[in-house]
């Protein structure tokens, strides 16, 4: 099995952007235990700030069993992403790191929720290993 993570916006300063809501835990430290935990699943990954070369990205990921998006800040805003994936035929996973429906008013909706295979959020950085384990199963 191949996934593909993409990280969207902010999301490559984990470890010191408001770590009293995503943590001290850089997502490369995170990215190490995760292959180790999944050892036998080719595990890639993808972060940009950039909204074209999210979208370029999730359009070349023909060659993936299943993708893992954390689109950042672009999931409050951002039908072009949710275009993006509607696009393609590899399913995606929407994961969030903190509970969006406990945080401000306009953090409460996601464009691309509904044509994601599946949403999963509040559950820290483990929120991956849940998607990943979700491609297992399914």
């Amino acid at each position: 099995m191949k996934l593909l993570i993409i990280n969207g916006v902010n999301l490559g300063i984990l470890g010191t952007r408001e770590v009293n809501v995503y943590g001290h835990v850089t997502f490369e430290e995170y990215l190490a235990s995760l292959r180790q935990q999944f050892s036998s699943i080719q595990i890639d990954y993808f972060q940009s700030d950039a909204l074209h070369e999210l979208v370029a990205r999730i359009h070349s990921a023909s060659d993936y069993d299943g993708i893992i998006l954390n689109p950042g800040a672009y999931t409050h805003t951002s039908i072009v992403l949710a275009d993006a994936v509607k696009a393609v035929a590899t399913p995606v996973v929407e994961v969030h790191i903190s509970n969006l429906f406990a945080r401000e008013q306009y953090r409460r909706k996601s464009c691309l929720s509904g044509c994601c295979k599946g949403f999963i959020a509040d559950f820290g950085l483990q929120g991956y290993a849940l998607a990943v384990q979700s491609f297992i199963q399914n």
